[in-house]
């Protein structure tokens, strides 16, 4: 096994086009788990942790550019105010250490659909980009396009994820996972949401409930029309019970599980119901608070 390790972006690019096959290594922490329990044998590792740029964020206001490599740690400490639920998602990775180690990057390269960053990702919206390149030049992603398949994504061969393009926060969002135990688990199904009140539209993320990460996009569509013809965006008031059954309901039917060791997919079809109603509920509430502290 060969092992490459570029010290600058360009020189990490060139390697890739050189080594197509070859594994990129960041933080490590799906990799390495993968290698030691011989599950994948790559004919050569990418190391990039001395590409320091893969390490930086910046945020314009509008939308925050984060490097595949910062750290979940980091978007917990800096980041809980632009992208809310990408940080409460950080919160649920593995441990301390796999926090400080792993990143968004990694989670996207790995492409499960069990990834914790993947609801709150699709949940921030259509216009997260996720910035891949190459010796050919650089090509921005949309979220929806990125998830291929079962732990595929849709990278050519000489392509680096570089960064995700997520814009910042206009309203509440949450996180929800479900597992075999409190910490240190892979989801047995995770469910993110997003209120975007600039738009008027809602934001939904499923995980760990189909073969690839997915939207809710009946559920987003319903819970759109009933805002906006109800005047809620504007009114604040209750979105009342049978609004959140439904929502539920529709959350339940996009998913496709699978029965596996962690969980049945009845199971994982209920958890999400009741996911999706909770983070409907808890957004919703922040978000009467906001408009009444603005009158």
């Amino acid at each position: 096994m060969e092992f490459l390790r570029p010290a600058t972006w360009d020189e990490a690019l060139a390697a890739k086009a050189e080594h197509p096959t070859a594994l990129p290594i960041s933080g490590g922490t799906d990799v390495m788990v993968e290698m030691n329990f011989d599950v994948h044998r790559p004919p050569a590792i990418l190391d990039l942790n001395r590409v320091t740029e893969l390490t930086e964020w910046s945020n314009d206001g509008e939308v925050v550019r984060l490097g595949a490599a910062v750290p979940y740690s980091r978007i917990i400490d800096e980041l809980s105010g632009p992208l809310p639920g990408l940080a409460l998602a950080a919160h649920t990775v593995g441990s301390p250490q796999i926090r400080n180690r792993g990143g968004v990057g990694g989670n996207l390269g790995a492409a499960s659909p069990a990834g914790d960053s993947h609801p709150a990702l699709l949940a921030a919206g259509r216009d997260v980009l996720v910035e891949a390149a190459s010796v050919r030049g650089t090509r921005l992603i949309p979220i929806d396009d990125f998830y291929v398949g079962v732990k595929r994504n849709c990278l050519e061969p000489d392509e680096l994820i570089r960064a995700v393009r997520i814009p910042v926060a206009d309203g509440p969002q949450q996180f929800s996972k479900i597992g075999t135990r409190n910490a240190m688990v892979i989801a047995v199904c995770a469910f993110g949401f997003a209120l975007h009140p600039r738009t008027g539209t809602v934001g939904t993320g499923i995980g760990s409930a189909a073969p690839t990460p997915r939207r809710a996009v009946e559920a987003e569509e319903y819970l759109r029309d009933v805002l906006a013809g109800r005047g809620l965006w504007e009114s604040g008031e209750l979105l009342g019970a049978e609004v959140v059954q439904r929502f539920g309901e529709l959350v339940k039917a996009a998913a496709s599980p699978i029965d596996d060791v962690r969980g049945t997919a009845d199971y994982r079809r209920h958890a999400l119901a009741v996911m999706a109603r909770r983070t409907l509920t808890w957004t919703w509430n922040d978000y009467r608070k906001q408009i009444r502290s603005a009158a």
